[in-house]
C-alpha cells in the first residue's frame, strides 16, 4: 500500500480537527464551572447579607431563632445538593462529548485497518490466503470485543443513572446544565 500526499494531508486534517474539538471541549467545562461558582458565591453573599440584617434587626424571641436556623440549614443543604448536581451535569456532558470524539476516531481507525487488510489481501502472494484470513478474523474479533465492551459500559452507566433517578426523582438530567444562581 503506497501512501500518497493526499492521504497524509487527509490524515493530518482529521487529527487537527480532533485536536480542535478537544481544545474547544477542554475550555467549555471550566467556563461553566466558573459561572456556576460565581452564581453560588453571589447567592451565598446575598444570603449572608440577609441573615446579618435579620440578626441586627431582631430583639428577643429565642424560640424563633431555633426554627430559623433549622430552616436555613435545610435551605443550605438543598443548595449544596443543587450545586453538586450542576457540577455532575457539567462533567457528565463533557464526558459524553469526549466519548463521541473517541468513538468517531475509533470508527475511522477500524475503517482504515479494514482497508489496509483488504489491500494486503489483494496483493498477497499465492498461498497466503490462510494468513490473510487469520488477520481478518483477528481484526473482526477485536472490533466485536470493543463493541461488546462499549455497549456493556454504556448499559452499566444507564442502569446506574436509572437507579439514581429512581432513588432521587428530583435529579437533573446530564444535558440540562444551568449556571443560574443555586436556589
Amino acid at each position: 500500500m503506497f501512501v500518497t500526499p493526499a492521504q497524509i494531508a487527509e490524515l493530518q486534517k482529521g487529527q487537527i480537527d480532533t485536536c480542535t474539538r478537544f481544545r474547544t471541549l477542554s475550555s467549555a467545562p471550566p467556563e461553566k464551572f466558573a459561572d456556576l461558582n460565581i452564581a453560588a458565591a453571589k447567592a451565598l453573599l446575598e444570603e449572608s447579607s440577609e441573615s446579618t440584617q435579620s440578626y441586627l434587626g431582631r430583639q428577643g424571641c429565642e424560640g424563633t431563632d431555633v426554627v430559623e436556623r433549622r430552616f436555613r440549614a435545610t435551605r443550605r443543604s438543598k443548595k449544596l445538593v443543587s450545586y453538586n448536581r450542576n457540577l455532575y451535569s457539567i462533567a457528565s456532558a463533557a464526558g459524553a462529548e469526549i466519548a463521541k470524539i473517541v468513538e468517531v476516531r475509533i470508527a475511522e481507525s477500524n475503517r482504515k485497518v479494514a482497508e489496509m487488510v483488504d489491500f494486503a489481501a489483494k496483493n498477497a502472494p499465492a498461498g497466503s490466503e490462510a494468513a490473510v484470513s487469520l488477520i481478518k478474523n483477528v481484526v473482526a474479533a477485536s472490533n466485536t470485543a470493543y463493541d461488546t465492551f462499549s455497549k456493556a459500559a454504556k448499559q452499566a452507566v444507564s442502569v446506574c443513572r436509572v437507579e439514581y433517578r429512581r432513588r432521587d426523582p428530583s435529579s437533573l438530567n446530564a444535558g440540562n446544565v444551568t449556571t443560574e444562581a443555586v436556589p
